[in-house]
């Protein structure tokens, strides 16, 4: 029987790959892919809401672009450092 893989995993592993790559360019490639794959989820998501729940979550949704607005241009070391926070937050809420 397949154990489901959950979200937080696959983020974890992600930000664990960010840090771990040894490659700057290649750090830098990956930590601006998470940037696209969420642009893309939040306007997918975007989408799929009717005008109400538009209206009601624009503020948390304008308040995550401006969020992924800010990760453009970071280093390598910025991006590592991002996403060792990351990893310890989804530590710290597991339950």
């Amino acid at each position: 029987m397949k154990k489901p893989v959950k979200s937080d995993e696959v983020i974890f592993n992600f930000f664990k790959q960010i840090c771990d790559e040894k490659n700057d360019q290649k750090c830098v490639e990956l930590g601006n892919n998470w940037i696209r794959a969420m642009e893309k989820s939040l306007t997918s998501m975007e989408t799929n809401l009717d005008e109400n729940n538009k209206i009601k979550h624009k503020i948390n949704i304008q308040s995550n672009r401006d969020h992924l607005e800010s990760l453009k241009g970071k280093s390598s070391s910025e991006w590592r450092e991002y996403a060792t926070k990351c990893m310890i937050e989804i530590l710290d809420n597991k339950v």
